[in-house]
């Protein structure tokens, strides 16, 4: 994720060209493939394993390579190996910069330490942008040290990640009391914590990640796409239910519902993070222990 925010900084302070940074993804795509792919290309994995583990990780929150040892289909040593065959985003997209030769690796440096500053990062949290795992990048974007919002975007954001789009990038999370989409879906739960957890957007802009969530071409209503949302944030806090349960804690689902008419969502703590896909972008809005209105 971080190679697409660090790539949208270096177009917006003039330091690549937008058709420059298209370049750099389509050799950095090259470059890089997924982990099952290269697994199965490797022949240490078959096809249907892989496909098995791509869709368990719809349920549990683990990575690839973790759900692939406890099945039995690899070994730690073989999923090291794997990793390393696979590279680091941020690596790739470095060196395809520096290959191409829009920028050298000394402006490269200078305009990071750019980025540093104008963000307020430490150089912990740089190294943690860099390195690329979600459960320790997405907390850096939350307002708020509350576990709770800090879990629950890491849940909502990962699963974005792995099951809409992998180039997804998102912006700092803020606090808002009130805001309107054109369309809305949304699930509350209850027991040890109560939480409303919601993604608005314009329509077109949830057709396209639905269409990328479901894998389909049907998506064509606001209806089918808000019915795919709302699958993806049963998921989300499904998972979230999950671990809680596993901590000797209850909490209760309720249906995930939509609304495709200018929704209206308010409460006096909503935490709002932009998740932008292309030119896309929707809002993953979460309350927690907070009332909430939708209207």
């Amino acid at each position: 994720m971080f190679d697409r925010i660090i790539g949208k900084y270096f177009v917006d302070s003039g330091k690549l060209q937008q058709s420059q940074l298209s370049q750099v993804y389509q050799i950095q795509e090259s470059k890089r493939a997924k982990l099952g792919v290269i697994a199965v290309t490797e022949k240490l994995m078959t096809v249907a394993q892989a496909e098995e583990i791509n869709a368990l990780q719809a349920t549990k929150d683990k990575h690839f390579g973790d759900l692939a040892i406890e099945r039995g289909y690899l070994t730690q040593t073989q999923v090291g190996r794997l990793l390393s065959l696979q590279g680091n985003a941020f690596a790739t997209f470095t060196s395809s910069i520096v290959d191409r030769g829009f920028m050298t690796l000394d402006a490269i440096n200078e305009a990071l330490n750019d980025f540093q500053r104008d963000e307020g990062y430490t150089d912990e949290q740089m190294v943690l942008l860099k390195e690329g795992d979600m459960s320790d990048i997405i907390p850096l974007f939350v307002d708020t040290e509350n576990i709770e919002y800090k879990q629950l975007f890491t849940y909502g954001i990962k699963n974005f990640y792995r099951l809409v789009d992998t180039h997804m990038y998102v912006e700092k999370s803020y606090v808002t009391h009130s805001i309107q989409e054109e369309c809305l879906g949304y699930q509350q739960f209850h027991g040890a914590s109560s939480a409303t957890v919601a993604i608005a957007g314009k329509d077109a802009d949830l057709q396209l990640m639905a269409k990328r969530y479901t894998k389909e071409e049907f998506i064509e209503t606001k209806e089918d796409a808000l019915d795919a949302m709302c699958e993806l944030i049963n998921c989300i806090n499904g998972l979230y239910a999950t671990d809680r349960s596993a901590q000797g804690e209850r909490i209760e689902l309720e249906p995930p519902v939509f609304s495709s008419r200018f929704a209206n969502i308010s409460g006096n703590d909503l935490h709002i993070m932009p998740i932008h896909c292309d030119d896309s972008v929707v809002f993953l809005i979460v309350s927690v222990n907070s009332d909430v209105n939708i209207k």
